[in-house]
């Protein structure tokens, strides 16, 4: 069985710093020759982008509601054998949601540390530090690591609250580094300047703690990578790929790949055309703060037009569909004029309207995805179905017109190759 050090770093609850420390821990571990391999639990586009930055090598997502375990087995076994040590991201807090990042854990048998913010707290630590250890028998509960320290008294009293026998990772002391943010979460991994420094000032803090030691090597039940075939060779797909449209699955890409296409990118906010290709990719993002390049990129989107009347497939998700409408009114109430490949509008909203695992039964087969957006559409289009959320209820629209296929729903292609080469050929 492929074996490698592995750790998950879980937390209470959202907040707490699990992505700030993940990404240092890859750091500080990357910054001594390791090969690194991080990945985030449920289906986030923004932090496996700081990962990736911080390791240098790709972060996947492991989800079992909209991946499946078998596929979070496979990649799991994959990198025990091409890594020195996994690190896993929790997500929410330790026992939130179905899947739960202790399900991961414990279906994995991969340790867990819990990071706790003891920033308002003192012997209470060791109260919520026994209770993460001990809800769920079965667990393999590793220690705990103290976020937002005041002071070194702070830590040693943190660490004699703290169970007789549980572990003690150690202590990072507060300071101005969390990562910055915005509605969607943290901000892209490319827009902040001074990422490196950030990630090295944290994993410098790190160093001195017991995280910098291996965690122990856990065994990882063999698994084959599933054999795709190449229902799209010969194919080329533009993929468009900068600040307004990052939302992108490594694991999509990899698929796309498998099948055989060859992918082209390209930036709409720079400016760029339309490459020469077969089929279109616009993945999620934040098309409405980049609405001044986009809308100056008329080319562009006489192009798409030009591509879909042509009997083209084009896949836009999310950020994507939002660029087909006539216009993205942005929180300002300001509209913006867009492609026009669909009728109707975006509409910015300052709550969130959608969040959730969604299931799609196209045409051309059966395909999970995700949704997680703070707009909404206001169109006349009929839908060409919905998809269903996993408790049955009625979800997202999903529209065609066409060979285009446009949705909130962010695809995860490894669900079902067969059916993503069916959307774009």
């Amino acid at each position: 069985m492929p074996a490698c050090p592995a750790l998950m770093i879980a937390a209470p609850a959202s907040g707490q710093g699990k992505t700030t420390v993940t990404a240092a821990l890859a750091r500080l571990h990357a910054r001594q020759g390791r090969r690194v391999t991080v990945f985030k639990c449920g289906p986030d586009f923004l932090d496996p982008q700081i990962h990736a930055f911080a390791s240098g090598r790709p972060c996947q997502n492991l989800d079992f509601g909209m991946c499946g375990e078998d596929d979070a087995g496979w990649r799991l076994a994959r990198a025990a054998a091409d890594s020195d040590l996994i690190l896993i991201e929790g997500v929410m807090g330790l026992f939130d949601g179905t899947p739960s990042a202790a399900d991961i854990a414990e279906r994995f048998a991969i340790p867990v540390m819990a990071l706790i913010d003891a920033g308002k707290m003192a012997q209470t630590f060791g109260a919520l530090a026994h209770g993460l250890a001990s809800y769920r028998p079965g667990l393999p509960f590793a220690g705990v690591l103290a976020n937002r320290v005041a002071s070194p008294r702070h830590g040693e009293m943190l660490r004699g609250s703290l169970p007789a026998g549980m572990g003690w990772f150690g202590a990072l002391p507060k300071n101005g580094d969390s990562l910055p943010e915005r509605h969607l979460g943290l901000l892209q991994a490319a827009e902040i300047d001074d990422l490196a420094q950030r990630l090295d000032k944290l994993a410098d803090a790190l160093a001195t703690t017991a995280t910098v030691d291996l965690p122990p090597a856990v065994e990882f039940a063999p698994a084959a990578v599933p054999e795709i075939p190449p229902l799209l060779a010969g194919r080329r797909i533009a993929v468009a790929r900068d600040a307004a449209y990052g939302f992108a699955y490594p694991a999509n890409l990899e698929t796309l790949n498998q099948l055989g296409a060859e992918l082209l990118f390209f930036s709409p906010v720079a400016g760029d055309a339309l490459p020469d290709c077969d089929a279109v990719w616009l993945p999620g993002g934040y098309p409405e703060l980049h609405a001044a390049a986009l809308t100056a990129n008329r080319p562009l989107w006489q192009a798409l037009a030009a591509h879909v009347a042509a009997g083209k497939p084009l896949v836009a998700e999310c950020g994507g569909m939002m660029s087909l409408f006539e216009e993205i009114v942005d929180k300002e109430g300001v509209a913006h004029r867009f492609a026009g490949l669909l009728p109707g509008k975006a509409v910015m909203q300052t709550r969130l309207s959608a969040l959730g695992t969604q299931f799609a039964e196209l045409p051309e087969g059966r395909l999970a995805g995700h949704t997680f957006h703070y707009s909404r559409s206001e169109t006349e289009l009929q839908p060409l179905l919905r998809a269903s959320k996993q408790n049955g209820d009625v979800g997202e629209a999903i529209y065609r017109r066409q060979r285009l296929t446009a949705s909130y729903v962010h695809f995860y292609f490894p669900s079902s190759p067969v059916a993503t080469a069916g959307l774009f050929k």
